[in-house]
């Protein structure tokens, strides 16, 4: 059978660029230029413009970004707010003037000018990833458990908050992917998700969606299946079904109840990184098992290890032709 292959390329984008992730991360030219040959060698779709797609948002609100060492991610390590009092009273960011957001918009316009046949997104957070970066996970997995109809405020704050950047994207001829990985369980139990961040999701995916004229892709990692009609409640045209999860019993549902969703089955990325053809070979064959020829299912990787070989890529298209 015949299945897309869509490796994720974040992070890896550096290899590309030369440079480490966080040079890479911090210069216009590094990000134009890793991401641009990434998918000229790989051809993917989409291009998510970015490095450590997560940070985006909070360094836009004020959060620091340490540096890392060596070939690292960065990452944000002292949370923004003491107290779920101060993060009540957050104030928007500037999609312009704050963080790197302009810098990568404007990545995202050179990119989509000189690779027309790509699809090229700028990834959003969801309101829950944001959080984590701007209370520590520690101190907001308390808060959900102690107070959680001022979580689900602050997470709707912050899905409001996030239509001035999802606007200046779509105001730049780009489009918009949707990354909220840290709200999936266990960090979140099915029924806090349902609760504390289901209406935040759902409200900042439906209004993008309305702007874009179009359902937007919704992607989380970790063990989604328990979570997985509250995801398909939010509207979402595009899930990701994780190697965390049961893959055949996230599939089979997705088929069953929303057939035309598309559904981008992903490897288990410490295989895709590995030194092993008939390891590649075996974990191609257990996704192919799944899809099962179904027409909306595609083949991922999820986040593509810096380190992995160019040349696995290619073994594993070259496979599936």
């Amino acid at each position: 059978m015949k299945i897309a292959f869509n490796p994720s390329v974040y992070e890896h984008a550096a290899r590309f660029a030369g440079h480490t992730p966080w040079e890479t991360s911090r210069d216009p030219e590094l990000i134009f230029r890793g991401h641009r040959d990434a998918w000229l060698e790989y051809r993917h779709t989409p291009i998510v413009v970015g490095i450590d797609i997560y940070n985006l948002e909070a360094e836009a609100y004020g959060a620091r970004i340490s540096v890392p060492g060596g070939d690292g991610i960065p990452a944000v390590f002292e949370p923004l707010f003491s107290t779920l009092e101060d993060a009540l009273g957050i104030r928007p960011f500037h999609p312009v003037r704050d963080g790197r957001l302009a810098m990568i918009i404007d990545a995202g316009r050179r990119l989509k000018a000189e690779l027309p046949g790509a699809d090229v997104r700028i990834p959003v957070a969801g309101p829950f990833s944001i959080a984590f970066n701007l209370r520590g996970i520690s101190r907001l997995c308390e808060d959900v458990a102690d107070r959680p109809a001022d979580v689900a405020r602050f997470l709707m704050l912050l899905a409001e908050n996030q239509t001035a950047f999802t606007r200046a994207i779509l105001a730049a001829g780009l489009d918009v992917a949707f990354f909220e990985s840290a709200a999936a369980p266990p960090l979140l139990s099915p029924r806090q998700f349902h609760n504390v961040e289901m209406p935040a999701l759902r409200r900042i995916l439906e209004l993008t969606a309305g702007e874009a004229g179009h359902p937007v892709p919704c992607i989380m990692g970790g063990n989604t299946y328990p979570i997985l009609d509250d995801i398909l409640a939010t509207g979402t045209g595009y899930v990701v079904c994780n190697v965390e999860t049961n893959q055949q019993a996230f599939v089979d549902k997705l088929c069953a109840v929303k057939p035309a969703v598309n559904v981008r089955i992903n490897m288990d990325p410490r295989i895709v990184a590995c030194h092993d053809p008939a390891a590649i070979y075996a974990e191609i064959d257990r996704i192919l098992a799944i899809a099962a020829g179904r027409p909306n299912c595609l083949m991922g990787t999820g986040c593509l290890p810096l380190e992995t070989p160019p040349s696995n890529i290619r073994l594993i298209r070259e496979y599936l032709a």
